[in-house]
């Protein structure tokens, strides 16, 4: 039977699960797909928005354990893409 793993908090809790047999935590819930930012972050931006969006882009990152201004990158990222097609 697959178990689920919990939210790793601390350097300690990784540690203790890697001493763990991890045989039940096989599962493709356990797992999420992860993008490596690969080329260099060499331009500056400034931009303005409302106070409410940069907090909106703030807790979506935080939600997802990224930084906002990654999480703002990706964005603009995928609104290229799909612009593109």
């Amino acid at each position: 039977m697959s178990k689920l793993l919990k939210k790793i908090k601390t350097d300690k809790e990784a540690q203790d699960l890697l001493d763990k047999d991890l045989t039940d935590y096989i599962n493709p819930q356990n797992f999420k797909e992860v993008e490596f930012e690969i080329k260099p972050k060499d331009k500056a931006v400034t931009l303005r928005m409302s106070h409410q969006l940069l907090d909106a882009f703030k807790s979506k990152a935080n939600q997802e354990g990224v930084d906002y201004q990654k999480l703002m990158r990706r964005a603009l990222e995928n609104f290229i893409k799909k612009s593109a097609s």
